[in-house]
């Protein structure tokens, strides 16, 4: 009889077991769909307001350049190219997967000052595309590929919905729900404003974060870390570069 009850009890466990893992299972891939079936376009929203800089500092859009190009005011570990991209006004800067591009010759930024730009993701999936990251590294070295440095951003693409925003130093991290999607094959505007050791950074037209990002006096130079790799023909272009700082 023991026998007979331990062969009852096994595969009665079992099957309780396996219920439970379907039920699992399905409460995951709800959510999943519940995911993918939002608005794709949550984050277009009424613009906030941004105080851009009046004093120029450094600007460089790439039209004085044939596609093709090379760039002498970036630098790279790679190639620092423009391309003209179908339906899309301007010539652009090829983001090559695993480069590093920063500004040729250092900028001497103030206390105060802005920073905008555009990035354009193409593709067929938003999800083709590895992360990228952006913000002021403490030298302009372009010696070898960085995935993030001193005060950064860092867009998941491959996440769809993700952004991080953190320092090295000060060390803090935090992570920030936005949709990229909607941003797929259409321009993204950034815009960065830096106030001593503050900074505030905005994406599209919302405001995603705002804190301290710098220690007293630290070093300064924008950089752009294109994504590690692409699938599928995917690919990130870089244009309007504007640094501003302020008269007043």
């Amino acid at each position: 009889m023991v026998l007979l009850s331990s062969s009852l009890y096994f595969p009665a466990q079992l099957g309780s077991l396996w219920q439970k893992a379907k039920e699992k299972t399905k409460k995951a891939v709800d959510q999943v769909m519940t995911k993918k079936s939002r608005p794709r376009t949550a984050e277009i929203q009424a613009p906030v307001h941004f105080n851009r800089g009046d004093l120029p500092l450094f600007s460089e859009d790439f039209s004085g350049y044939p596609a093709g190009s090379t760039v002498p005011s970036i630098k790279s570990n790679g190639l620092a190219a423009v391309a003209e991209v179908t339906g899309y006004p301007r010539t652009w800067l090829i983001l090559e997967d695993k480069a590093l591009y920063k500004i040729s010759k250092p900028v001497s930024y103030p206390v105060h000052f802005t920073v905008t730009f555009d990035l354009l993701a193409t593709g067929d999936q938003i999800n083709d595309i590895a992360p990228l990251s952006f913000g002021f590294a403490p030298d302009n070295s372009t010696k070898e590929y960085l995935s993030t440095s001193g005060a950064y951003v860092e867009l998941q693409y491959y996440d769809t919905d993700m952004v991080n925003t953190g320092s090295k130093d000060p060390e803090k991290y935090a992570n920030h729900t936005f949709d990229l999607a909607p941003y797929l094959n259409r321009v993204l505007p950034v815009r960065l404003e830096v106030d001593g050791e503050q900074m505030a950074v905005y994406l599209g037209s919302r405001k995603l974060a705002d804190g301290l990002f710098f220690r007293p006096a630290a070093a300064k130079n924008f950089y752009i870390s294109a994504p590690w790799q692409y699938a599928n023909g995917a690919k990130v272009f870089f244009g309007n570069l504007r640094i501003t700082g302020f008269s007043k």
